[in-house]
């Protein structure tokens, strides 16, 4: 019985970086090795890393079977096209979007507490715990550090920037928060949802109900224009772009220097 390629959780995303000019497939680096590769197709081979879910809800019961957050495939489909071709009024229904936005949030969060989960499962390994003792560990874990961040996002305010000058680089920890990542601290959150268009979240002042998502097009990378250069620094597995060229100008931080 055959069974069917796991989905990468950040597949949405990567079909935006999908090079269809007479020969379909992705532009990537390897972070391991330092090498530029052409994975023919749409099914993004080369992000094959195994994910480890944990719901990051306080209250909510913990399946370690569970693959991921629940997501509306064809929503996010829609407007993740929609925001690549800067098509507002292709994205579907004010609601549709508020999800789909909902669900590009988690599958960042998701993707950025990876490395931490690991290592935290690294860590208890080496502890006298049974299995289900280092579960629980590292769930309660990345709760206290992700969960109150989530909550935090539920009530920003996004906007769709779309038609930026600049291809966005992609990695597999997409997700820059940039309070956190510069100095000074910049009061926001950014996602690429293709090499032309960023989702952006910033602080409402709101305790309840976050407002409809804004698109705007861009004319310049503005306060945002260290993005490349932060996705790089954070990439730990691959780096998707738009051409080679792209790829060249950062290949020689991560090449291994020849025994």
């Amino acid at each position: 019985m055959l069974h069917p390629d796991p989905l990468h959780p950040l597949r949405p995303f990567l079909k935006n970086y999908v090079w269809e000019h007479g020969h379909i497939g992705t532009r990537y680096l390897n972070c391991a090795t330092g090498e530029i590769s052409f994975d023919d197709g749409k099914k993004s081979r080369f992000a094959a890393e195994k994910y480890l879910y944990i719901p990051l809800d306080k209250n909510a019961t913990d399946d370690p079977q569970a693959t991921g957050p629940s997501i509306q495939d064809a929503a996010l489909a829609r407007f993740l096209r929609a925001a690549q071709l800067g098509k507002p009024e292709e994205a579907g229904s004010a609601a549709e979007v508020k999800r789909a936005v909902h669900d590009c949030v988690d599958l960042a969060i998701f993707s950025a507490y990876q490395h931490d989960a690991l290592q935290a499962v690294d860590h208890y390994t080496q502890e006298a715990m049974f299995d289900d003792e280092i579960r629980a560990a590292v769930v309660s874990d990345i709760r206290k550090v992700y969960g109150p961040m989530r909550d935090q996002l539920a009530l920003y305010d996004f906007t769709v920037l779309h038609g930026l000058p600049t291809p966005l680089l992609f990695s597999d920890t997409p997700f820059i928060d940039w309070r956190i990542r510069v100095k000074p601290a910049m009061p926001f959150v950014s996602l690429p949802l293709g090499p032309y268009a960023l989702l952006v979240g910033t602080p409402s002042g709101r305790t309840s109900r976050a407002a409809p998502v804004a698109w705007k097009t861009a004319v310049s990378m503005g306060a945002l224009k260290d993005h490349n250069r932060l996705m790089v620094e954070r990439a730990r597995l691959w780096i998707v772009a738009t051409s080679d060229d792209q790829l060249v100008s950062i290949q020689n931080r991560f090449k291994k220097d020849d025994a």
